[in-house]
C-alpha cells in the first residue's frame, strides 16, 4: 500500500508528532484536560484549523463537547452546542472513519447556524473504549485548503485509539478519585458530629457542608418531613442560592411515599427536583435524594443537586450517596443515643433529688416544726407565743414550697420532644386550614441551648405574631427565622401584610412584651400602614 510506505519514507515528521501527542495525554489524569489535550494534539497531527471531541451519552446523542479553534466569542455567538444530528450523528451511528470533501455536501448534512465559520474539509474518526464507542473526533477546514489524506486518516485512527487509553485511565482515575472524595467527605462528617467540643455546632449544617464537598455538588439541602400534611421543609442549605431554598417547605406526597419505601438513593429530574426545592433556579438542577436515619422519630433527606448543564450524576454517585448517608446516620444515631443517656442521667438526679427532699428535708423539717409547736405549753408570754407562731408558718410555707419543687422534678417526661420539633408542630397548627405557605429559617443549635423556661415564652410570642399576621395582616408571605448564636437567641416574625399604626401596647401586643420583660429579652414591633411587619424577640443566652 503507498500510504505506509509514505508513513515510513516521508513522515518522520508526522510519527514525531504522533508520538508527542501521546506523551501529551498522558501527562495529565483529569478527564476534561485529557479531552481537550486529544482534541488539540489532533488538530496539530493532521493539520487541521478546527477540532471537537463529542462524547456520546446514554441517550446516543452528544452529552459533551470539546472544541478547538473557536475563540470564546465565537462559541457564544454560534449559541448551543451540537447534539449530534447530521454528519455528526453518522458516527454515533455507524462507528467508522469517515472523510468529506466538503461537509456541506453529504445527503446527512443539516447545515450551520448563524455565526458559524465555513467548514468544508471533514475527518471524523471514532474512538472506542472496550469494544463500546466513548465518542467521536471531528475534523475539519485541513490548512492549506487541501483534503485530509489515507495518511491523516490513519494517524488519527491511532491517535483515538491511543485516546481510548488514556480517557479509560482518566476515568478510572477520576472514579477513583471521587469514591474517595466521597468516603472522606462521610468519615469527616461522623467525626464531626461525634466530637463534643462545640456546643454552638448545628448537626444539619455539618451534614450539608460535608456532602456538598465530598460530591462537588453546586447545592446539598437537608429536608424535614413536616408533618400535619405540610411536606418537606428545607431545614438546612450549603451551596448555590442556599438562602432562597433554607425554610422553604412543600407538599409531596408521592415523593414521600417513594422515599419511604427505599433505602436507596433516589434519582430526581429536574422537573421532579423542583417540586421538592420550587426556588431552584433557571434550567433546574438534577439530584439525588436520600434518607437520613438520624435516632429520632423526626425524618430527614438529603438531597444534592448539580446544575443541568453540569455532569449528571453516575451510578458511582449513587453508591457512594448511599455510603455516605449511612456514615452519617450512625453517627447520627449513636449522638442522639448518647444525649439520650445524658438526659436520662439528668431525669435520675431529679428524681433521687426529689426523693431526698420528700424522705429526708420535709420530714425533718415537719419534725422541727412539730418540736417548735410543743414548746407552746411551757409559755405563757404572748410575744414568744407570736414567735412561735410566725416560724412555724414560715416552715409550713417552705414545706409547701418544696412540694411544689418536687412535684415538678418528678412531673418532667422523661422522653421530651424537642424545642424544634415543638415549634414545626406550633406552626403547622397555626397555618392548618391557610393557603399561605410559611418559610421557616432555624440555625444554630436551637435544642441544645435553649432551656424549658424560655422554650415557652418563644412558643408563645411565636404563636402571638403568627396569629396576627394570619388573621389582621392579609399578608402574602410570613417568614420566620430563628437563630441561636454564642450568647443570644434571636427570632424574627416578618410578614409583607397591610401594617398597622403604632399604638400603645393592648391585648396579644402586650402579652408579648410581658412574655419578654419576664426572660429579660429585648422585644421590637416594627408596622407601618401597608409596609408589613416585623416581630423581633432577642434575649441572651446564660452559659
Amino acid at each position: 500500500m503507498s500510504a505506509p510506505e509514505r508513513v515510513g519514507s516521508g513522515s518522520t515528521p508526522a510519527i514525531g508528532e504522533l508520538l508527542g501527542a501521546f506523551a501529551a495525554m498522558a501527562e495529565d489524569m483529569d478527564l476534561d484536560t485529557v479531552l481537550e489535550r486529544v482534541t488539540s494534539a489532533a488538530c496539530q497531527l493532521v493539520d487541521a484549523r478546527f477540532g471537537a471531541l463529542g462524547v456520546v451519552g446514554p441517550d446516543r446523542m452528544l452529552s459533551q463537547f470539546v472544541t478547538v479553534g473557536l475563540d470564546d466569542g465565537e462559541i457564544r455567538r454560534i449559541g448551543s452546542l451540537p447534539q449530534g444530528h447530521g454528519v455528526l450523528g453518522l458516527l454515533i451511528t455507524d462507528p467508522q472513519p469517515l472523510r468529506l470533501h466538503d461537509l456541506r455536501e453529504h445527503p446527512r448534512a443539516v447545515g450551520f447556524p448563524s455565526h458559524h465559520p465555513r467548514m468544508t474539509s471533514f475527518l471524523g474518526v471514532p474512538i472506542r473504549i472496550h469494544g463500546t464507542v466513548f465518542g467521536n473526533l471531528y475534523l475539519t477546514e485541513k490548512n492549506g485548503g487541501e483534503d485530509f489524506s489515507e495518511t491523516d486518516e490513519q494517524l488519527l485512527v491511532a491517535l483515538a485509539t491511543a485516546a481510548g487509553v488514556a480517557i479509560e485511565n482518566s476515568r478510572l482515575y477520576d472514579d477513583a478519585t471521587r469514591r474517595t472524595r466521597w468516603l472522606e467527605g462521610g468519615l469527616n462528617a461522623a467525626r464531626e458530629l461525634l466530637e463534643q467540643d462545640d456546643v454552638l455546632r448545628n448537626d444539619f449544617e455539618v451534614l450539608t457542608r460535608q456532602a456538598l464537598s465530598a460530591s462537588q455538588s453546586t447545592i446539598a439541602v437537608v429536608l424535614r418531613d413536616f408533618g400535619h400534611d405540610r411536606g418537606l421543609i428545607c431545614e438546612a442549605a450549603e451551596g448555590e442560592q442556599a438562602a432562597a431554598y433554607l425554610g422553604r417547605s412543600t407538599a409531596d406526597s408521592e415523593l414521600l411515599q417513594d422515599l419511604t419505601e427505599t433505602s436507596e438513593p433516589l434519582v430526581l429530574s429536574a422537573e421532579d427536583a423542583a417540586r421538592v426545592l420550587p426556588e431552584a433556579r433557571a434550567g433546574g438542577i438534577d439530584a439525588l435524594m436520600c434518607g437520613v436515619l438520624t435516632g429520632t422519630e423526626d425524618r430527614r433527606f438529603l438531597l444534592i443537586g448539580r446544575s443541568a448543564a453540569s455532569a449528571p450524576f453516575t451510578g458511582m454517585d449513587h453508591e457512594m450517596m448511599r455510603s455516605f448517608t449511612s456514615h452519617v446516620s450512625l453517627a447520627l444515631e449513636l449522638l442522639g443515643a448518647h444525649r439520650r443517656r445524658e438526659q436520662q442521667a439528668v431525669f435520675g438526679d431529679r428524681d433521687r433529688i426529689a426523693r431526698d427532699l420528700h424522705d429526708l428535708v420535709i420530714q425533718r423539717l415537719f419534725a422541727a416544726g412539730l418540736s417548735i409547736q410543743g414548746l407552746r405549753k411551757y409559755l405563757t408570754d404572748s410575744e414568744p407565743l407570736d414567735r412561735i407562731t410566725a416560724v412555724t408558718a414560715e416552715l409550713d410555707s417552705t414545706i409547701r414550697e418544696l412540694r411544689d419543687t418536687i412535684y415538678s422534678l418528678r412531673s418532667v417526661p422523661q422522653i421530651t420532644a424537642t424545642f424544634t420539633s415543638s415549634l414545626f408542630a406550633l406552626v403547622a397548627e397555626a397555618f392548618e386550614g391557610h393557603e399561605l405557605e410559611p418559610v421557616m429559617q432555624l440555625s444554630g443549635p436551637l435544642d441544645a441551648v435553649v432551656d424549658e423556661d424560655l422554650a415557652a415564652h418563644v412558643r408563645a410570642i411565636l404563636l402571638e405574631g403568627l396569629s396576627n399576621a394570619l388573621r389582621h395582616a392579609d399578608a402574602s408571605s410570613i417568614t420566620i427565622m430563628l437563630r441561636a448564636t454564642s450568647d443570644r437567641l434571636e427570632l424574627v416574625v416578618t410578614d409583607d401584610g397591610r401594617g398597622f399604626e403604632q399604638t400603645t401596647s393592648t391585648g396579644g401586643l402586650a402579652n408579648m412584651r410581658r412574655r419578654a420583660d419576664l426572660c429579660g429579652a429585648d422585644l421590637g414591633i416594627v408596622s407601618a400602614p401597608g409596609q408589613g411587619t416585623v416581630v423581633s424577640f432577642s434575649v441572651p443566652l446564660t452559659a
